[in-house]
């Protein structure tokens, strides 16, 4: 396993004084936004698709600092009922994989999308519970027409390019936990696989561990997020966990994103190195930072500390089986 990092949390920066902090930090992989919500400040596919100078002075700034590109995300909503909104997102996603391919990278990370309930929408529409019945005949009908066709045609498109998709599952998309992830796969194709991120679970009462394994027995685990989830248990005792407040409202949510180990301890992500290593992953822990009450740096270098200590500690045997 190689240590990374979502560079998008650099954003600000020009991409060279971006790659030049990763580098510097020790880390191995970086991961590049290409469009839809992380944006493409760093990385513009179908710029860098049509300037072969431009495209080589990108591979060339990543591989002088010796880093590897672990993916290339573009996470969007390709199956947004607005139409225009549904292209941009699609086409970003093409030219994301045509541009993986051309670098050699073997990653794209997106979410799965989700339709609105109907042909008429104008929102995506997350359904979370079957009952009244008009729930379940929105979500079957989501799944049939929209959901399984778009990402049967992905799987023939990335073949195509000897790319995979590493889909995140995040609740308020259509695949959000680990028996969504799989189904989405079994009904459109091995192309298909996941983006681990253990802070979509957590808050969702599942055990990573459970899931990595699950994922890794269907073949499925292509990447890994590095983030965490604070549990706030006076607010998710009163409240429960489906908290639509703003993600600034700390001090009232039931859960917010933090950075590794300020959310669940250094047990809790012993586990999930472990079980990575025990079912063979060898691909980027990538850090992502989305904690709101600590600084870019801050959360950054704290994570790269913990990280690192975690999987020196398990490269030698210190925590295999914990």
């Amino acid at each position: 396993m190689k240590l990374g990092v979502f560079a998008v949390l650099f954003g600000d920066q020009p991409l060279e004084e971006a790659l030049d902090s990763i580098a510097y930090s020790g880390l191995e992989t970086v991961e590049i936004g290409a469009g839809g919500f992380p944006g493409d400040n760093h990385c513009n596919p179908s710029r860098l698709l049509e300037n072969e100078r431009e495209c080589n002075r990108f591979r060339q700034g990543v591989e002088s600092r010796g880093l590897e590109i672990s993916a290339l995300s573009c996470h969007g909503n390709p199956l947004h009922p607005d139409r225009e909104k549904a292209r941009k997102d699609h086409e970003s996603f093409e030219n994301t994989v045509r541009l993986a391919a051309k670098l050699g990278v073997k990653n794209v990370i997106t979410f799965s999308g989700c339709p609105g309930e109907s042909e008429h929408s104008l929102h995506p529409v997350w359904v979370s519970c079957p009952w009244p019945d008009d729930f379940s005949a929105v979500l079957q009908w989501q799944w049939e027409e929209k959901v399984i066709p778009y990402w049967k045609e992905q799987d023939r498109f990335l073949k195509q390019y000897g790319v995979r998709v590493a889909i995140e599952p995040h609740p308020g998309f259509a695949v959000y936990n680990t028996e969504t992830m799989l189904h989405l796969r079994e009904q459109c194709g091995d192309s298909i696989g996941v983006n681990f991120d253990p802070s979509h679970l957590f808050w969702q009462n599942m055990d990573p561990v459970v899931g990595i394994k699950e994922m890794a027995k269907a073949g499925a685990l292509y990447h890994f997020h590095a983030k965490d989830t604070g549990i706030d248990e006076q607010n998710t005792a009163a409240n429960g966990v489906l908290d639509t407040k703003s993600y600034r409202d700390e001090l009232n949510r039931s859960w917010i994103f933090r950075t590794v180990g300020y959310g669940h301890g250094e047990e809790t992500w012993k586990r999930i190195i472990s079980a990575l290593q025990l079912v063979g992953y060898e691909g980027a822990i990538s850090i992502e930072h989305e904690d709101s009450l600590m600084s870019v740096e801050e959360g950054f270098q704290k994570a790269v500390s913990f990280l690192k200590n975690l999987m020196i500690r398990e490269r030698v045997g210190e925590i295999w089986w914990a």
